[in-house]
């Protein structure tokens, strides 16, 4: 049976996870449900882009991914179904699909509308079990996308910060959010610092106005309880504390300013 993978901020101290795996079982009995993470922030639909993109590259073509994070449930916002590369996702339009719909090559696109195949009646609080389950499960059992709902080509697209140059040389980012660990993932790429490398100035990071030092490989680096910035696995500037928590270390959360400046700059 095709995989279904789940993603949500519903968390595991209530019936949210279990109801949807039921639901998908009600439909897929032999259904392969693999919980990528139930611990995005409530309502953060930013972390919850990064985390399907990720789970989208690692798994095989055929892969149902059900992505549900969703201020916005019960508004007039549609549900999607797409297949990238192979592998459908099946998420509200409300900025979840960026990543992948930026980086991988869409296939086929449609809004979730056929009620045929809702299975009762949908809570207006509650469409991951009602709407976004049941399809899924349809879908893995060979319901083609055609048959869920319109085709489509708009997508709601995260207006995601861009690190900013500062002059003569440095930057200017942020944090995305913060990881399990307490770690802070900021906007930073590999590519924005290999740019800002080729001018050959040592550079050292600062999280607001709290320096961190230059940029290292990985926690080992450092002492334990120290700091460290390194480029993590999403290939972005991250900010930890070897064996601690950076969030509680600069009392930061997602936008707190991140900036890279040359090392003798501690104004």
């Amino acid at each position: 049976m095709t995989p279904i993978t789940l993603i949500t901020d519903f968390g595991t101290k209530d019936h949210y996870v279990g109801s949807i795996k039921g639901t998908i079982l009600r439909t897929a009995p032999a259904a392969r449900i693999v919980d990528i993470t139930h611990e995005i922030g409530a309502h953060d639909v930013v972390h919850g882009a990064y985390v399907l993109f990720e789970a989208v590259k690692t798994f095989p073509p055929g892969t149902v991914h059900v992505a549900v994070v969703d201020p916005g449930v019960g508004s007039k916002r549609r549900i999607l179904a797409g297949r990238y590369a192979g592998q459908v996702v099946i998420a509200p339009d409300n900025g979840l699909i960026t990543l992948v719909h930026r980086h991988l090559p869409l296939e086929e696109m449609v809004s979730v509308e056929n009620t045929h195949y809702f299975p009762g009646p949908v809570s207006q609080t509650f469409q991951g079990r009602d709407i976004l389950a049941p399809v899924a499960a349809h879908v893995a059992s060979g319901v083609p996308l055609v048959q869920l709902g319109p085709p489509t080509a708009s997508v709601d697209i995260l207006r995601l910060p861009e690190p900013v140059r500062l002059e003569p040389v440095g930057l200017r980012g942020q944090v995305l959010f913060v990881d399990h660990f307490g770690t802070l993932i900021t906007n930073i790429n590999v590519d924005d610092l290999a740019s800002l490398f080729r001018s050959r100035v040592p550079m050292e990071v600062y999280v607001e106005d709290q320096v961190v030092g230059s940029v290292l490989t990985t926690f080992s680096d450092v002492d334990i309880n120290e700091t460290v910035a390194m480029v993590g696995s999403l290939r972005m500037l991250e900010v930890a504390v070897n064996r601690g928590r950076a969030c509680d270390r600069f009392a930061a959360a997602a936008g707190t300013e991140v900036t890279l400046r040359p090392a003798d700059d501690r104004t």
